[in-house]
């Protein structure tokens, strides 16, 4: 099983997974035009997609969903919450709902959705699985739950949210409703709070940690980097950073 992201931010995100003939695209925050450059820059072709999962309903997870199935009739899987007053935009698409969070298995890949907290209807989060690796992916939730830390306990590879600092969001241009969002139980997570996560879950497997959603007001790739460095005793640039513009290019787990 391999991974890549064709952007992770406030402006788009999109992640691949990959194993055997299956090819999953999770959230699409990009025109479609913009996609199809993005997707050919990892050398795929959207047509040869098996579907797309959607983890929320927010512009920048969910924003050219519809037109990326609509043009190559790729199937889509989300919550039933994340469609509620979608559904106009869905119609004539091929939809598969993640019912109360079960596993379920596309193709090569048994996918297991999790809840967290975040300002939207019914989100979720991903472990992505083949039978012997694990790919977990945490990029928009306001703390850490329980639930959460048992999701992606012993993971072969982490892509975890780091979306701010937190003295740099405290002290930026932001206003105060804003950076109380932010940095609320429904916001996103800080630096630190993805550090104590990591420092929370068996490691003894994991093979790769990205850090996603930076924010490019709050945040700066070092910050990120060296917080989750410091748990795992490793050197900064052994921690990859999914940027806005350019993603992360391929990762095979094993």
């Amino acid at each position: 099983m391999r991974f890549a992201l064709l952007g992770s931010g406030s402006q788009g995100n999109g992640l691949l997974v990959e194993h055997g003939t299956t090819r999953l695209l999770l959230d699409c925050g990009f025109g479609l035009n913009e996609t199809v450059r993005r997707l050919a820059r990892l050398e795929v072709e959207a047509g040869g997609l098996t579907g797309i999962l959607v983890t929320h309903e927010h512009d920048d997870h969910i924003g050219g969903v519809a037109r990326l199935a609509r043009k190559f009739g790729l199937p889509v899987w989300l919550t039933p919450g994340t469609l509620r007053g979608f559904e106009p935009l869905f119609q004539g698409i091929e939809l598969h709902f993640l019912e109360s969070y079960a596993p379920v298995c596309i193709g090569d890949i048994e996918v297991r959705p999790f809840p967290v907290p975040h300002d939207a209807r019914e989100p979720a989060q991903f472990v992505f699985g083949d039978g012997q690796d694990a790919l977990g992916v945490l990029t928009d939730t306001g703390c850490i739950t329980p639930a959460i830390v048992g999701m992606l306990d012993g993971c072969n590879a982490l892509v975890l949210e780091c979306n701010h600092d937190s003295e740099l969001l405290a002290s930026g241009a932001y206003p105060p409703s804003l950076k109380q969002r932010i940095a609320g139980r429904y916001g996103h997570l800080a630096n630190a709070e993805s550090a104590r996560l990591l420092a929370s879950i068996s490691k003894d497997k994991l093979r790769h940690v990205v850090a996603a959603h930076l924010s490019e007001s709050n945040n700066r790739p070092d910050l990120a980097r060296g917080a989750l460095a410091a748990v795992l005793a490793c050197a900064h640039d052994w921690i990859g950073v999914a940027d806005q513009d350019v993603g992360l290019g391929w990762r095979a787990l094993r």
